[in-house]
């Protein structure tokens, strides 16, 4: 990576790790050599690669992890990506905001679920030993990767009104409404 003094510009090719709103001014001062990482962002012109997973500045296993392509993105790029494990596919602009939306749902929103629903076993005294519940959240994602819908489980699944009644009755207001408006979704 070449670190450049502020007010210079980088020579050769570049990939813009931008806000999407940054997308345009950025692109446009590196016209036909430049492709962006926004998952749901389009501009006409310059190609996209989005790598589907959240990156914490630490090397991964990404064997398997999707790797969106909008647009003419040079090869030499996708080949470092696949280098890397991703497994790239054409994504076409009209469907990137739904893949972005489907992207944040998996996880951005699962994690608010996890760290909210921890934070609410917190509020009210109750300290998981141990790891908490990840296991639990790890359980489900690999029962979900094994069987599909079939890995869902719970009292929606096994339509326990009686216990969805209680279960939401214990929780907050704002809670109580994302529970049943999730949970009846599936």
């Amino acid at each position: 990576m070449e670190l450049l003094p502020s007010g210079t510009s980088p020579t050769g090719f570049v990939l813009l790790a931008v806000s999407d709103s940054a997308i345009p001014d950025q692109a446009a001062r590196f016209p036909g050599r430049c492709t962006h990482l926004s998952g749901s962002f389009h501009i006409e012109g310059v190609p996209c690669a989005h790598p589907l997973t959240s990156f914490d500045g630490e090397p991964a296993d990404w064997r398997g992890t999707p790797l969106a392509l909008t647009g003419a993105v040079p090869e030499f790029l996708v080949s470092a990506f696949q280098d890397l494990g991703f497994e790239p596919f054409q994504l076409e602009p009209r469907h990137k905001a739904l893949y972005h939306a489907a992207a944040v749902l998996t996880s951005a929103h699962s994690a608010s679920l996890w760290l909210g629903a921890a934070g609410l076993l917190r509020a009210s005294g109750v300290e998981l030993p141990g790891r908490g519940l990840m296991p639990l959240v790890e359980a489900t994602r690999r029962n979900i990767e094994r069987l599909g819908d079939a890995g869902r489980t719970g009292p929606f699944v096994r339509g326990d009104e009686a216990t969805i009644a209680r279960d939401a009755e214990a929780l907050p207001e704002g809670w109580r409404e994302i529970f049943l408006k999730l949970g009846h979704l599936g």
